[in-house]
């Protein structure tokens, strides 16, 4: 099994930042994908970010794009999203995920963490 754990969110104000982590331990996989998902009340859950084991991989939402970064630390299996100008439609639990394939389904990734609330006031 794989254990994620998130750690960042809170409450911001429109075009403040935050730093969003998340921690994988337990089983481990040779090559990996991590990626982060949101979800919006009466919304379904959606793609924001994923970076490959390489680090030579990172896809964004177009929603996103030029505002948040996603970043990993190989050694630590720690992923990390910077968001930037943060918007009021940002507003959302996050999540952080794991998969040993490439994509931007939530089918794709069979472990996932508790999720952080992010809350962008205006």
């Amino acid at each position: 099994q794989v254990q994620l754990v998130e750690s960042g969110g809170g409450l911001v104000q429109a075009g403040g930042s935050l730093r969003l982590s998340c921690v994988a331990s337990g089983r481990t996989f040779r090559t990996y994908t991590m990626g982060w998902f949101r979800q919006a009340p009466g919304k379904e859950r959606e793609f924001v970010a994923a970076i490959s084991w390489s680090g030579l991989s990172e896809s964004y939402a177009d929603s996103v794009k030029g505002r948040f970064t996603i970043s990993r630390d190989t050694a630590k299996i720690t992923l990390y999203l910077q968001m930037n100008s943060l918007k009021p439609e940002d507003t959302a639990v996050y999540y952080c995920a794991i998969s040993s394939n490439w994509g931007r389904q939530p089918a794709t990734y069979p472990y996932w963490g508790q999720g952080t609330q992010v809350t962008v006031s205006s």
